[in-house]
């Protein structure tokens, strides 16, 4: 089949299935499906959540990100108001305060920022500047890190930063920009610095947790985090890093951030298995055979943001993988009925979880992403 008419038939179901899963889920904000496959509410306040779950919840952004994609797509106004209805649900952490972190990028970039660069709803800007001073605040400029999580217990983080937040410094990146304030952009890319030097190994895979003196600075260890253990290459975790070097380069221009996004790429590019189905960890063990579906997803919509920048003659190198892998999600793990809220199947948080090959809502963000990336709709969020 001809790529553009894949492209269109997929954005029409994506179409399709939203429309209705954004009318049926319209007060909540959701990050799996239950076993009846509705999805679940984190910003249920009757419900029991710790103080890191609930609306602090990570991924919590991605459900408004998901309504201002399909805006852009269809201008249907209805998915402002329920993008809208989860970003004020968001504004409320700031008081809590306590259970937000590094993510606060992931929770406000597509939401906060969303709106106001699509809309320029001046109350979006306040919030998303808001968020971005907090994340400017766990920057140590002793190893020149964003600190990640808050205290966990029986175990001391203060010097744990984690390849993940090479997304969260977009949130960064739009603040400089926004404010005509380089403070943020020079952390933004401190932390992209010290990823650089210490989390991405020289064959191009990266590791997952990295731990820095939080006195000195100096490099630790690293940890092998939701990967298979120290040392192996959680794909996720390389999608971060793939996709997050080249969201740096896109917002300062450094050669050296583009570099190592293309090693990053060409890492995962040789581990993508000829089925285009993305294991949990590109050097786990073949049995058992554990999936991670929305690490496929980071990783094509990675693969093309990177092909934006390098000559005509390369981009097939980056383009075609990430379409044999989106090809993949749609054909095999994709589900289109009306039984599930969510399309992408056979997600994995981690390597030694319990629980593996369900569904996560930002892996339905980041496969719509990529789709409406290969049609140039809407603007880069991140």
């Amino acid at each position: 089949m001809n790529d553009q008419r894949w492209i269109a038939e997929t954005i029409e179901k994506i179409r399709e299935k939203i429309s209705w899963v954004s009318e049926k889920n319209k007060d909540k904000i959701p990050y799996t499906t239950n076993e009846d496959g509705s999805y679940d509410d984190r910003s249920d306040a009757a419900k029991k959540w710790s103080i890191d779950d609930g609306l602090n919840w990570w991924t919590n952004g991605f459900w408004g990100g998901i309504m201002w994609l399909l805006y852009q797509d269809t201008k249907d106004k209805r998915y402002i108001d329920i993008a809208r209805s989860c970003e004020k649900k968001l504004e409320r952490t700031f008081a809590d305060f306590y259970g937000l972190h590094h993510d606060v990028g992931f929770m406000f970039v597509p939401t906060a920022v969303a709106d106001y660069r699509i809309t320029g709803n001046t109350e979006a800007r306040k919030a998303a500047l808001h968020a971005a001073n907090l994340l400017a605040g766990r920057f140590n400029p002793q190893g020149n890190y964003i600190r990640a999580w808050n205290d966990l217990p029986g175990q001391d983080t203060r010097g744990w930063a984690i390849i993940d937040c090479m997304f969260n410094i977009s949130l960064l990146y739009w603040a400089s920009k926004e404010t005509g304030d380089p403070r943020y952009r020079h952390i933004a890319m401190r932390h992209a610095d010290s990823v650089m030097e210490y989390f991405v190994r020289k064959d191009g895979s990266s590791i997952h947790i990295g731990e820095f003196n939080p006195e000195t600075g100096v490099f630790v260890r690293s940890h092998g985090g939701q990967g298979c253990g120290e040392g192996s290459a959680w794909t996720r975790g390389q999608g971060w890093a793939l996709y997050g070097f080249v969201n740096s380069y896109t917002n300062s221009g450094k050669e050296e951030y583009l570099d190592t996004a293309k090693k990053v790429a060409h890492y995962c590019i040789a581990s993508i298995p000829e089925s285009g189905i993305i294991p949990v960890d590109f050097r786990q063990p073949v049995e058992p055979a554990l999936e991670d579906s929305c690490g496929a997803c980071v990783i094509a919509g990675g693969l093309i943001e990177l092909a934006k920048y390098v000559p005509d003659v390369e981009k097939p190198i980056y383009l075609r993988p990430a379409v044999k892998i989106l090809k993949a999600i749609t054909e095999t793990r994709a589900d289109w009925s009306r039984n599930c809220d969510a399309i992408v199947q056979n997600c994995s948080a981690a390597y030694h979880d319990s629980r593996h090959h369900f569904t996560m809502v930002y892996a339905d963000y980041f496969y719509i992403e990529a789709i409406y990336k290969l049609n140039n709709t809407g603007i880069l969020m991140w």
